[in-house]
């Protein structure tokens, strides 16, 4: 399948002051060469900024576009890959204050709080400018009342999986506590007029309802809160899944890690975390009939922490 690929500087919102780089690799309709629904959407939320290592390793795994181009490698060319980057650095430390307002100024999170699910507004919107981006700077010679076409594509309610690498992980914790506070009825509330296919989620609703696949990716915080630890938060996800019956989707919670933080005797509170999420997640899974699934994957696991292995990681992912 044609793809457009590109790294992308846009607004959250249109009177924003500040601008987010988000590198995409989106789906073409080999026929009009206009943007095409895709069978999912992978959005990945990258970490802090390492510079000036000299390792030609951790710049390659650092450079947005290119694991773009791996996710889309490892999931498939039916997919549109994101990658986001934090608006604003304190110095090397992202800083995802849309998504999570509580962080401080090192972008660590005092809490994860689900009030204005502020995590899946602020990702339709920059998604949503990213998209009329493209279609602004690509030559197409469609109109943009025909982008996207059913006939350019088999696809017609993408599904969405979420990724979070290293500080990213805190966009993931807060994305699962809206999930978890998301209500009941508009959990998977069909919509009673037939829309056309959106190559993204319109509505926090949907774009919640959409998540099938959520991957912590060596996460890791110089303070508490790198994992979701609320059991409030993952008891109601599991009942929401076991309530919808049956044909609906299962969801899948993979847990990603290096010795480089699962290993980190410094910051003990990162394995800790790792084990009590992993728990929750276990005995739900059990209680949901295999509605709610997870799974845990140990990396370089024979060698010493170090942090060429933690960017490493994302070349190695194993996400089937």
């Amino acid at each position: 399948m044609d793809r457009w690929s590109g790294v992308l500087k846009v607004p959250l919102y249109a009177n924003s002051r500040t601008c987010y780089q988000v590198a995409a690799s989106l789906c073409l309709s080999p026929t009009s060469k206009s943007l095409a629904v895709p069978s999912a959407n992978a959005i990945f939320f990258n970490g802090d900024r390492v510079a000036g290592t000299g390792n030609q390793v951790i710049e390659r795994l650092s450079d947005l576009q290119n694991i773009a181009e791996i996710l889309v490698s490892k999931i498939g060319g039916s997919i549109n890959a994101w990658v986001i980057e934090a608006s604003v650095f304190n110095g090397p430390f992202a800083v995802y204050k849309d998504f999570i307002p509580s962080v401080n100024q090192f972008g660590e999170p005092e809490s994860y709080n689900p009030t204005g699910f502020p995590a899946s507004e602020s990702t339709i919107s920059l998604l949503s400018n990213c998209i009329k981006e493209v279609k602004r700077v690509s030559l197409q010679r469609q109109k943009e009342s025909s982008l996207p076409s059913i006939s350019s594509s088999e696809f017609y309610d993408p599904k969405t999986f979420i990724f979070g690498f290293s500080k990213g992980g805190t966009v993931v914790n807060q994305l699962v506590t809206e999930l978890g506070f998301l209500e009941l009825r508009s959990y998977r509330d069909p919509s009673p007029i037939e829309e056309l296919p959106q190559i993204i989620p319109s509505t926090k609703e949907s774009f919640l309802n959409s998540i099938t696949e959520i991957h912590y990716v060596d996460v890791g915080l110089n303070s508490a809160g790198a994992y979701i630890t609320d059991s409030d938060v993952i008891e109601k996800i599991s009942r929401k899944l076991v309530e919808e019956g049956e044909g609906s989707e299962r969801m899948r919670f993979v847990l990603h890690g290096t010795p480089r933080q699962w290993c980190d005797s410094g910051r003990s509170w990162i394995h800790n975390e790792k084990e009590k999420l992993l728990h929750l997640l276990q005995s739900e899974a059990q209680r949901s009939g295999g509605k709610l699934q997870v799974s845990e994957r140990f990396y370089f696991a024979d060698k010493p922490p170090d942090l060429q292995m933690h960017f490493e990681i994302i070349e190695k992912l194993e996400v089937s």
